[in-house]
């Protein structure tokens, strides 16, 4: 239900846009996120925007990476730029449904996440 597209390989310094297409979510209701995940590693949080277009980044992506959605649409993206070696990672689109009243969260806690996508992998070299 969650389908991430965008990722690829890119030199240190470059720029990618990922998108997350959400086709069967009432998308407004929920709030969207980014996650992470390199070999051997925890999956970590990346960036999360709410109902009321609230953004939370995870301090080592912070001015350089910009989460969006386009409600009308179904699609979350995130604006990668000036990327690292250490960016490389599969990449999560995850979803956050509380109820009716919308999302108002901004955790990055992977556990807090109904819905995951199946990733799209981010290579830097």
């Amino acid at each position: 239900q969650l389908v991430e597209s965008g990722g690829g390989s890119v030199q240190a310094g470059g720029s990618l846009r990922l998108s997350c297409a959400a086709a069967q979510f009432t998308f407004r209701w929920y709030c969207m996120a980014w996650f992470r995940q390199a070999p051997g590693k925890e999956r970590e949080g990346v960036a999360v925007i709410n109902r009321r277009g609230t953004t939370r980044y995870a301090d080592f992506v912070k001015g350089r990476f910009t989460i969006s959605k386009f409600n009308a649409e179904k699609t979350l993206y995130l604006q990668m730029s000036s990327l690292k070696p250490e960016d490389t990672a599969t990449y999560y689109c995850a979803a956050l449904y509380t109820g009716i009243s919308g999302c108002y969260s901004t955790s990055l806690d992977p556990a807090s996440y109904n819905y995951w996508g199946r990733g799209t992998q981010v290579t830097v070299s």
